[in-house]
């Protein structure tokens, strides 16, 4: 552990009663009025340069100037990202800290990206050691609700254009004090489409009179699974896969419309495209031939592009994690990850990188007996510390 951890562990008591009040009281998506008004107030007692509330919807920017005062130029500025929502599930820790609203639970570890970036917030604002501007944002809805791209559409990038921008996700399994990214493509897209095949409903004793939105479903199910063998480049990598199919409720009837949900990953939009396109012609051309139709549709949930680190960025972050873990304890091998983030969407607006801090031998993210491990909370602060420095250095 290097000099600037140790400084940093010293606040190690406040921020875990900090992160552990968080997990008792989560919340969900854009509805964050605790969480997000407990991230305004300590900004303020840190005496950022400005504060601002209600940044699409519920999220919050905090603004520090370094040495040189306001920067207005975005060659001065960078962003730093940590997301704030819970995810709807019961707990299943047993810690005295666990969740005291039923059915909601920080199964992710937002509690603790949120006061690992309070922590370096705080730090950064005693010291100002950087010369530039630092955008601190605190983001609503990354489960499922774009909030990011919420934040992006109510102005943040506009109001303050950046440079770069980064963020991070704790990740269990990779040992505490570690560090790990991913070089270019790093996560996938999360798209998906609510197929219904539509038939002639009629009593199972007498097939030949209907058309059986059952068996042509089953069809396009099987067909579906040869899109990425044989659409996609093999070197490409994708998932597509039926995640739920309804159709039908009695023993003795043949139903009339079968509902099917089709999940996609992707690491290109390129990629995508095409999964689209084999999917609806796979669908259209099978509900045919079996005397039924097909429709294609998209559902509410906003989908979420595939995040790709950009080089120099990616370069700057090692650099940090490096400087506080040490060389040994940063992996620069990370495998893509199939799971989505919506960070992506800030990605697609400026450079910047996505990096991953270990959590320690813990339960999976999104599982009812996973907790944030405290112990990372000073490995994380250290890091936006020193990415600071770096992203934003002064003149010698």
């Amino acid at each position: 552990m290097n000099a600037t951890v140790t400084a940093i562990s010293a606040m190690l008591t406040e921020l875990t009663d900090w992160r552990r009040d968080l997990h008792r009281h989560p919340e969900l998506m854009y509805d964050l009025p605790r969480t997000a008004g407990m991230v305004a107030a300590r900004l303020r007692e840190f005496e950022l340069d400005e504060v601002t509330e209600g940044v699409g919807g519920s999220g919050i920017l905090g603004i520090l100037h370094g040495i040189g005062g306001p920067a207005h130029a975005a060659e001065k500025r960078v962003l730093f990202r940590a997301d704030m929502d819970a995810l709807p599930m019961t707990e299943a820790t047993a810690v005295a800290h666990a969740s005291t609203v039923a059915g909601r639970m920080h199964a992710c570890g937002h509690d603790g990206h949120t006061v690992m970036l309070l922590g370096a917030a705080r730090h950064l604002a005693e010291t100002r050691a950087f010369d530039g501007t630092l955008v601190f944002c605190f983001q609503p809805a990354e489960e499922g609700g774009a909030g990011a791209q919420a934040m992006i559409d109510d102005g943040m990038l506009d109001r303050f254009p950046v440079k770069a921008a980064y963020a991070l996700h704790n990740w269990p399994g990779m040992p505490l004090g570690q560090f790990g990214v991913v070089r270019g493509p790093a996560m996938a897209s999360a798209d998906g489409v609510l197929i219904t095949v539509a038939g002639t409903g009629g009593h199972a004793a007498q097939p030949h009179k209907t058309r059986d939105a059952i068996v042509a479903a089953g069809h396009i199910i099987c067909a579906v699974q040869t899109i990425v063998s044989r659409a996609l480049d093999p070197l490409e990598t994708a998932v597509v896969s039926i995640t739920s199919i309804h159709g039908g409720d009695a023993w003795n009837v043949i139903p009339d419309k079968v509902e099917m949900r089709c999940n996609i990953r992707t690491f290109s939009e390129a990629a995508s495209s095409i999964i689209h396109e084999e999917l609806r012609r796979i669908c259209a051309r099978t509900a045919e031939a079996f005397g039924t139709t097909v429709e294609i549709s998209r559902p509410p949930l906003t989908p979420y592009p595939p995040l790709i680190n950009h080089h120099a960025e990616t370069e700057i972050a090692i650099d940090a994690m490096r400087a506080v873990a040490g060389a040994e304890n940063t992996n620069v091998m990370i495998r893509p990850q199939m799971g989505s983030e919506d960070f992506a969407f800030v990605l697609r607006r400026v450079p910047g990188a996505y990096i991953f801090v270990g959590n320690g031998d813990s339960a999976p993210v999104h599982n009812p007996s996973y907790d944030f491990n405290d112990e990372a909370i000073p490995y994380g602060v250290s890091y936006w510390v020193e990415l600071a420095n770096r992203v934003l250095p002064r003149e010698a």
